[in-house]
Order: structure tokens, then sequence, then C-alpha cells
């Protein structure tokens, strides 16, 4: 009998960052082991690198809540950065104008198999 390797996921829902920021980070990270993307993770100064760091470390602490077998040999199997709710504000401009200031959100979903 094969055994079955578990899957286990952390999610951050509603970071206040645009997804196209943070999906930088998560290009970088996609396929390596998870000790491997936090060293590199850790490299980097961005806000973004520290919100994915913080989710694969939610990741990793919940394989060893469920009692992985063998936690260092897990692989970032998905990491998924979405798109969430914006927030739309009014900005006065010149000659009485207005326009909008978009406050986007993101939502980044980790998968470590």
């Amino acid at each position: 009998m094969e055994y079955k390797k578990r899957l286990y996921t952390a999610k951050h829902k509603y970071a206040t960052m645009s997804a196209q920021k943070v999906r930088l980070f998560a290009d970088l990270i996609r396929g390596l082991y998870a000790d491997e993307a936090l060293d590199v993770l850790r490299c980097y100064p961005n806000r973004g690198a520290r919100l994915i760091e913080k989710v694969v470390k939610s990741a990793i602490h919940n394989a060893e809540d469920l009692r992985d077998p063998d936690p260092e040999e897990l692989r970032i199997v998905e990491i998924r950065v979405d798109g969430g709710p914006l927030f739309k504000r009014w900005r006065p401009k010149s000659r009485g104008m207005s326009t909008v200031v978009k406050r986007r959100m993101s939502h980044i979903t980790v998968v470590l198999g």
C-alpha cells in the first residue's frame, strides 16, 4: 500500500495589500521546500514577503499540530494570491473635481504537501 501524503493549508484573507504586489513573491517560492521558501523570503525587505512568510509559517505549524510524520520534507504544492474586495474612497482634486482611490485587498492561500 502506497503512503498518500496529506495536504496542509493556511490562508490569510483580507490582507491589506494588492494581489499584484504579493504575487511577485508567490512566484518566487512556488514549488520549493517550506524551509527553503522561508530562507528566500527573509532576504527581501518588502511587506509582501512578510505577509507570505507568515502564511507559510502558519501552514508549517498546522502540519506539526496535525502530527505530520516528516515536517521538514514539506513542499509548497500550491500558492495562490487572489484579489479581495476594494475600499473605494473619494479624494478631492483641483477645480472642484474628485477621483476614486481604490484600497485593494488580497487573499493568500498556501498548500503544503
